[in-house]
Order: C-alpha cells, then structure tokens, then sequence
C-alpha cells in the first residue's frame, strides 16, 4: 500500500541589514550568537516541529521585497527580523501587508529601549504578532508559534 507523499510546512525567515554581522556587531545588544547559529538552530528545531525553515538575508531593501512578494505563493508563514528597515521601509511594510499567510516580526533587542528613532515599528501594523528583546531565542518562539498556526505538516493531494 503506498501513502501520498507529504510535504511539510515552509517557513521563510527573513534577516535584515546587518544581520549578518551578529556575534560581532555590538554583542552588549544583539548577542554574541551568529547568524549561521541561529539559522541552524532555526533547521534544527523545524525538523522538529515538521517545518521546512529556509533562511534569506540581505542589506538591500529591494532584496527583501522581492523576497517577500515571492514567498506569496510559497511558504506558509514568514519569520521577518527587518533590522533598521523596520522603522522606514514603507515598501518592506506593503509586502507584508500583501502576504495571505502569518508574519511574525522579531528583534533581537527591546527597539522601545533603544534609541526614539527606533521605537516606532512601520510593519507593526501588518504583522500578526512581534517578539521583542529576547535575544536568539525570539526566532526559536517565533517559529514555535507559526509551528501552531500553520499546523502539522499535510498531505499533498
């Protein structure tokens, strides 16, 4: 007897400008965790929860729209940390808006403690939720939570 191949859930995970220098970047704020840790971490415990985790990053705004609008169709959840961009980038905020799946927004820091500049969000208001100030361990609870939303992996027909 032969069973439908299944397919599990995707989840796209979005790192923004400068990400990719955390461990080394300012590590009294952001950590002294890799991006390359928590992208494996992000793999490791999506193995786990029957998620397929893929992970993108880039210092270029028009690199992330392009991703987001891409992921209309083929993820079913997105992790995005915007980085600086979260606070000015209408057009990263458009692209989410335009998203059918659930988006959770997370900063390594508490962004309502760090400098005036920071503490507005512009994508605040098309996301489904944020974590704020956790550290690593913020995209580990985003992604359990999209493990809820988006449930178990399915059945491919």
């Amino acid at each position: 007897m032969s069973h439908p191949p299944t397919s599990s859930p995707s989840i796209l995970v979005i790192h923004g400008p400068n990400l990719n220098l955390l461990g080394r970047r300012e590590p009294e704020i952001y950590g002294r965790t890799t991006l390359n840790e928590i992208n494996r971490n992000l793999g490791e415990l999506g193995a786990q929860l029957g998620l397929a985790v893929d992970a993108f990053q880039s210092n270029h705004e028009g690199a992330i729209v392009d991703r987001i609008q891409q992921a209309a169709d083929r993820c079913d959840g997105l992790i995005i940390n915007a980085a600086a961009f979260t606070h000015t980038s209408i057009a990263i905020r458009d692209a989410l808006a335009a998203l059918a799946v659930p988006v959770i927004e997370v900063h390594l820091s508490n962004i309502h403690r760090r400098e005036a500049f920071r503490h507005r969000s512009v994508t605040a208001g098309v996301v489904t939720g944020q974590i704020l100030g956790l550290g690593a361990a913020g995209y580990a609870l985003a992604l359990r939570a999209l493990a809820e939303m988006v449930g178990p992996a399915v059945t491919v027909v």
